[in-house]
């Protein structure tokens, strides 16, 4: 019985928040309601398959917001409502798989991964490409160009010593990665942000395209002088005597930048024109636009089977993430219909006259509780309950830079986080290791973010 539940959690997960849709436009307190007494079966399953440190972290905020709950003085009523207060986060992150899918539908990640097969002459030119493809491919694919990128690189680097391969992919591939995210739509930290803040995507988007593009060419220019002078040979003869076709290899990435260009555009559009926030409005565009993506492309047969087996073996398996924001729900919720947050926002409200020293705190809070375990998400779950009141003072455009860049900055140092944790399973190797490694880039990367956001003060 058991496990006949955990392989169709995605049947019970689409309900919920089907339902929990489909009341934004009819705006019925029966469906919310519906969706949160549903939330609560959903939250016991997926409590019993979480991981370790989901699990703590869904009973912190779980124990703690059933305390505010009571302090409040809210009828128990309440609380299925409360729960349903981060379902659109739930929302966004299942329908993110039909994206990914139309991109391996289209073959554009083999394509574009043909830049780390080339022979060139030294690590540190390796180096360089190996930033600019998972990059590249992050943009599109997020999470799963992690295990794509680092396995091409473990086999093509399978003939350099243990020590300097695992420093070489865990560097190139996570840094990257964090370097992407930054002003991708489909980053999750960009979407809180945008709607805590109340600032709009476009508002952020030269300033996230300028931190990232900064901190990428650092990166690069960084690892190619570090690794130039350890020569390079393929494991695979094949692969000296490979050739690029830079014009089918760049048509496929102005194909994928258009695409982008057109979701992006259709996203700002319906949003203005519905007046759903951001996180809504590109859960309910990216479907349908995956779908006609993958007609233009005539990858829809191809598209149709990946997609479904894709979103249904990650909706499936996103029973941490159903710990987290449900439980963050009740939290946050609660936490506003108390005196406590008052509490929590007297000392940024003391420290309002030194801007700077507030996006540091910002920064290095990330930093600190990643060190602990606690995810970026969670931590931005309490902040932005936090932080509002400053945006009367400080400009919100400079905290949502911090808030963004501060918490991506912790992918790759987090030895608890699922990225680390990742690619420590992939590369065999101590995850402190990688957070030891990566803390002076994760370091200049929040550096960046906090400096950009104080200029703009």
């Amino acid at each position: 019985m058991k496990s006949l539940i955990n392989e169709n959690r995605y049947i019970i997960y689409t309900l919920m928040l089907g339902i929990y849709l489909v009341n934004i436009f009819l705006d019925h307190n029966i469906l919310l309601y519906t969706a949160g007494i549903i939330a609560v079966p959903v939250f016991i399953i997926s409590f019993a398959a979480a991981s370790r440190l989901f699990k703590i972290l869904g009973t912190f905020f779980i124990g703690v917001g059933m305390i505010l709950f009571i302090v409040s003085g809210e009828s128990a009523s309440q609380i299925p409502i409360f729960l349903t207060s981060n379902m659109q986060l739930l929302a966004f992150l299942a329908v993110l798989p039909w994206m990914n899918s139309v991109v391996h539908a289209g073959r554009f990640d083999r394509k574009i991964s043909q830049l780390l097969r080339a022979n060139v002459d030294d690590l540190g030119k390796l180096y360089a490409r190996s930033s600019i493809t998972s990059y590249l491919l992050v943009c599109f694919i997020n999470l799963s160009a992690l295990p794509f990128s680092q396995q091409v690189l473990q086999d093509n680097l399978s003939a350099v010593s243990k020590k300097l391969r695992e420093s070489f992919v865990s560097r190139t591939t996570l840094r990257a990665f964090a370097i992407a995210l930054a002003w991708s739509p489909m980053e999750i930290m960009v979407a809180i942000t945008i709607d805590a803040t109340g600032v709009g995507y476009v508002a952020y988007l030269p300033w996230l395209l300028l931190c990232s593009l900064l901190v990428l060419a650092i990166e690069m220019l960084w690892g190619r002088l570090e690794f130039k002078k350890h020569p390079y040979t393929p494991a695979n003869q094949q692969i000296m005597e490979e050739s690029i076709n830079w014009k089918t290899l760049i048509f496929k990435i102005i194909e994928l930048f258009a695409a982008l260009s057109v979701f992006l555009t259709a996203v700002l559009l319906i949003g203005n024109w519905t007046g759903l926030n951001f996180i809504l409005t590109v859960t309910l565009v990216l479907i349908p636009f995956s779908f006609c993506w993958a007609l233009v492309i005539r990858r829809w047969r191809t598209f149709r089977i990946v997609g479904w087996s894709m979103w249904k073996q990650r909706t499936t398996n996103m029973q941490n993430f159903v710990v987290l924001f449900l439980a963050l729900g009740l939290f946050s919720s609660s936490l506003n219909e108390t005196p406590v947050l008052t509490v929590m926002q007297t000392p940024f409200e003391a420290a309002a006259g030194f801007p700077l020293a507030i996006l540091l705190l910002i920064q290095f809070t990330y930093l600190g509780l990643s060190m602990v375990g606690v995810h970026p998400i969670a931590t931005i779950g309490i902040l932005m309950e936090i932080l509002p009141p400053l945006y009367e003072t400080m400009n919100p455009l400079s905290i949502g830079l911090v808030l963004i860049t501060g918490g991506l900055a912790t992918a790759t140092v987090g030895t608890f986080g699922i990225t680390v944790t990742m690619t420590a399973q992939n590369t065999m190797q101590n995850p402190y290791k990688i957070t030891y490694r990566n803390m002076p880039f994760a370091l200049l990367y929040g550096g960046m973010g906090t400096l950009i956001a104080y200029l703009l003060l």
